[in-house]
């Protein structure tokens, strides 16, 4: 029998009995201990299991690939093993675009001394990519490289660390692009690095080759295509062509004294430039060549190097690109003539009351990146990443060292850092003028569901926490631009942001989710006078809402109401109607500091609250009750939708079962997320927080599934299925279940995985938050899927930002910059965690019920703190 480990020795001292257990330690020391051991009992009952948070190894390595570029400006992707694949540069997402990009090193007087500085190839580019049939010509994947590798991961930073017998090195990979909280600038830029560091393991001197290779992958059919100098690299150019003459460059240059560039390898048939540029390596040559006018195939930079025994030599290879233009846009733009009028709380030119600074006019037909207004050219962004390199890096540990100090769960950690790639990924764009626009995830080579639509982002924590002013020039765009004189909000903004056209549906919960994320805004900026320029326009929404959806004034949505779910419900429900109540609570807050009349805000708040949890309440969990008569709707056969449309058999079940796509009866994962997010922006709402956890525990009950195997799915499966767990979206315990229930309804969602967790840990309920979490992640570890890209529809999916919830939900850490109150309600007893504000980031831990923070970044005004409701005080600084 095996020997009880000490750290297991140490859970049945603290009354654990099983994997699931909740831990909450008596000291920040003890959380670390626990979440080891509760660690190493995962890994003894889980076979095969990996651990989470630490490096990826073996067959954790076949789909790992890690996002390196800017918010808003396009990335590429270092794979688990080294390789770079994913280059999506061109404004656009290109999942697929593996560009030929490698390093390698030769040592020379070594028999196998030349080799790409990358692990084993993954098997699943062995056979089943597009062209594999033809044996996948061209592709480096038939290039020699190192046997051994590990991937590790502390966001933004991708470490990899290579050995191979052959060669007496040790080698480490890191790549990197700049991530500083409250600092969205350096954080947005068109650039990336890979540094290679090699340490020499052997008794002898050694004499190297280093080199940096691609051919040039922005070349298009018919365009005009060039390779040109950069101090110490080279420049990838492509002009594009007539019809589409849009400019993309990308640069590859190095630190490295002693470098030499080939601008133009072999040119000549079949697969001659890569064999020719192989042989270069293999042979430990340094070649150069000037630069053609066009058509050269790649381009190489060679750094020779010796390197004694025990010494080391680190080559930072930095990237850069700039694609100013494109053919981007979205969305049918509405009429100017409706520009803004503060009397009626409409304003489609945020320019006109000059909200923040970002609002500015942008005229343009077409999309062009922020950083295309930051620097004239590709060498001007080059140059400034150069210059700031280190210091950029260094600010970056800052955010790294921070985030990583936390003594919350590894799973935890790993599901917050793992979706803050999203950030980095082509689902998020920032245009000319600065402002934030996004897809809700990424298509193989479009973006998927454009316009940050409001329903989808509604779920999204990170962005207002690390990146504030960013997150309100989404709320000016709601409620400028996307917003009409009667309050009707468009939930997918134009791209360019323009005024939007008001002939669809809005969205229950993007809209009334908004108003709950103004109040999160003003809290988080303590900005009262953008409060004061905003409320017009947010009390209008707020009234449409109420006029659209509750017009006799009972306290629920109960007209249909368009929703994430892409179609409508018909009647109350819980998950709206909680919406709703937040809704009102947040315009309560926001009106009485303003001094603003909101007694009926009071009155329907009040209202829906009683009919939220007596009518719209099971006894264990919240329901729909689906309702067609007595509304102001016409008949739900007539009525408009997405793919609502009611075919000869669908009206005759319509007679029969009501209106189609509704969860009646059901229990609905997202059935009371209104509640979610109004304690994720600090509003204090009066629903029953027993009924609450009621409905959270059900849906752990009864929509969690730890093998899908006899589940049917046939929607959209590959989100979670066969012997994987999930947590289904809805499912239906009790019966009642409809023919033809909403159309995700047996579906997967990582996002809400995430926010059902997080909230059953704000509700105190941390096993079973963990639970979710663990099976989640667990689909996610590298085998399948990829753990940074956690996809819905979509690569990159905004809704798993949800997972950022976790830090408040188990520590009940907020701050208020309005009062400049910090608050703590921890549900796991002493604790180490970050926190990011407007002004700046650190850590806060809570030790005995004393609190410390610690700064890391910029500075946070703290004049008051509550633990869990009562005074307390900081240490005093020395």
């Amino acid at each position: 029998m095996k020997k009880t480990s000490g750290r297991r020795s140490f859970l049945k001292h603290m009354g654990i009995g099983g994997i699931g257990a909740a831990l909450v330690p008596a000291t920040a020391g003890a959380a670390t201990e626990m979440a080891d051991a509760q660690q190493e009992l995962q890994n003894e009952f889980v076979a095969g299991a990996r651990a989470y948070n630490s490096a990826y190894t073996g067959e954790f390595l076949q789909r790992v690939a890690f996002p390196i570029g800017g918010l808003g400006a396009g990335m590429f992707c270092m794979e688990g093993t080294g390789s770079v694949s994913h280059v999506s540069v061109r404004n656009k997402p290109e999942i697929f675009n593996e560009p030929g990009m490698f390093a390698a090193i030769c040592i020379k007087g070594l028999t196998n001394g030349a080799k790409l500085l990358e692990g084993p190839v993954p098997n699943w580019k062995k056979f089943g990519l597009s062209n594999a049939g033809n044996g996948s010509e061209g592709a480096t994947t038939g290039l020699p490289r190192f046997r051994k590798a590990a991937f590790k991961v502390q966001f933004p930073f991708a470490t990899l660390d290579i050995s191979d017998t052959d060669l007496p090195l040790q080698v480490q990979v890191k790549g990197w692009s700049p991530f500083i909280p409250t600092d969205e600038n350096n954080s947005s830029l068109p650039v990336g690095a890979m540094e290679y560091k090699f340490t020499n393991t052997g008794t002898k001197t050694i004499e190297a080759v280093f080199s940096f290779n691609a051919k040039n992958f922005l070349k298009v059919d018919d365009g005009l295509n060039s390779i040109r100098a950069i101090e110490n690299g080279f420049i990838l150019s492509e002009a594009g062509t007539k019809e589409k003459p849009f400019k993309s460059e990308f640069a590859i240059y190095t630190n490295a004294e002693h470098t030499a560039v080939d601008y133009c390898w072999f040119r000549g048939g079949w697969w001659d430039p890569l064999t020719m540029a192989w042989n270069t390596v293999k042979n430990g040559e340094v070649k150069t060549n000037t630069p053609v006018e066009k058509n050269a195939p790649g381009a190489s930079i060679y750094v020779p190097f010796t390197l004694a025994p025990g010494r080391v030599k680190t080559i930072k290879v930095m990237m850069a690109w700039y694609t100013p233009d494109s053919e981007q846009t979205y969305g049918e733009m509405g009429p100017r003539k409706e520009n803004c009028d503060p009397n009626t709380g409409c304003c489609n030119s945020p320019s006109d009351i000059a909200i923040d600074k970002y609002d500015k006019d942008f005229n343009e037909k077409f999309y062009k990146p922020w950083y295309s207004s930051q620097f004239a050219n590709l060498e001007a962004v080059a140059d400034y990443w150069k210059n700031n390199y280190d210091e950029l890096q260094k600010k970056s540990s800052l955010f790294t060292k921070a985030f990583y100090a936390s003594t919350l769960a590894p799973e935890v950690i790993e599901a917050v850092a793992s979706n803050l790639s999203i950030l980095k990924s082509p689902t998020v764009m920032r245009q000319y003028d600065g402002r934030l626009w996004s897809f809700e995830g990424c298509g193989d080579s479009w973006g998927c569901c454009h316009g940050s639509c409001t329903h989808v982002w509604n779920y999204a924590q990170a962005i207002p926490h690390l990146f504030p002013a960013l997150e309100r020039s989404l709320r000016h765009t709601e409620f400028c631009e996307n917003q009409n004189k009667e309050g009707h909000q468009n939930f997918r903004a134009t791209l360019p942001i323009e005024p939007n056209t008001h002939d669809f549906h809005s969205a229950a919960d993007g809209q009334l989710g908004g108003i709950m994320k103004a109040y999160r805004e003003w809290r988080i900026s303590g900005d009262n006078n953008w409060l004061q320029k905003m409320y017009p326009m947010i009390k209008t929404s707020m009234d449409y809402c109420i006029n659209t959806w509750d017009p006799r004034h009972k306290g629920v949505v109960e007209e249909p109401h368009h929703n994430t779910y892409d179609i409508e419900f018909w009647g109350p429900d819980g998950m709206h109607t909680s919406f709703y109540i937040g809704a009102l609570h947040a315009m309560i807050a926001m009106g009485s500091y303003l001094g603003q009349n909101v007694d009926l805000y009071k009155q329907l708040a009040k209202e829906g609250i009683n009919m939220l949890e007596t009518a719209l309440y099971d006894g264990e969990y919240f329901i729909q009750q689906i309702k067609v008569e007595g509304l102001n709707a016409p008949n739900p056969a007539t009525a408009k939708s997405f793919g609502g449309e009611y075919s000869k058999e669908a009206k005759e079940l319509l007679e029969k079962e009501g209106p189609k796509y509704q969860y009646g009866k059901g229990c609905l994962s997202d059935g009371i997320l209104g509640a979610w997010i109004a304690a994720m922006c600090g509003i204090e709402t009066g629903m029953d927080r027993n009924k609450i956890k009621s409905h959270l525990l059900a849906v752990h009950k009864y929509n969690l599934k730890h093998n899908l195997s006899e589940h049917a799915n046939p929607q959209r499966p590959s989100y979670a299925l066969g012997d994987e767990g999930g947590l289904l979206l809805c499912s239906w315990p009790k019966g009642g279940k409809l023919s033809l229930p909403f159309v995700y309804s047996d579906e997967v969602w990582t996002g809400i995985e995430h926010q059902v967790a997080s909230h059953l840990m704000a509700t105190g309920n941390v096993q079973q938050g963990l639970d979710i979490v663990r099976t989640s992640r667990n689909r996610y570890d590298g085998r399948i899927r990829n753990p940074f890209n956690e996809y819905e529809c979509g690569h990159w999916y905004a809704r798993a930002l949800s997972s950022y919830g976790y830090l408040q939900a188990l520590t009940g850490v907020r701050y208020d910059a309005v009062d400049k109150t910090l608050y703590i309600a921890s549900n796991i007893g002493d604790f180490t965690s970050f926190l990011s504000t407007e002004t700046g980031f650190g850590t806060v831990s809570l030790k005995g019920k004393i609190p410390t923070v610690h700064m890391a970044y910029g500075t946070i005004d703290i004049q008051k703190v509550f633990v869990s409701g009562k005074p307390a005080s900081l240490p005093a600084k020395g």
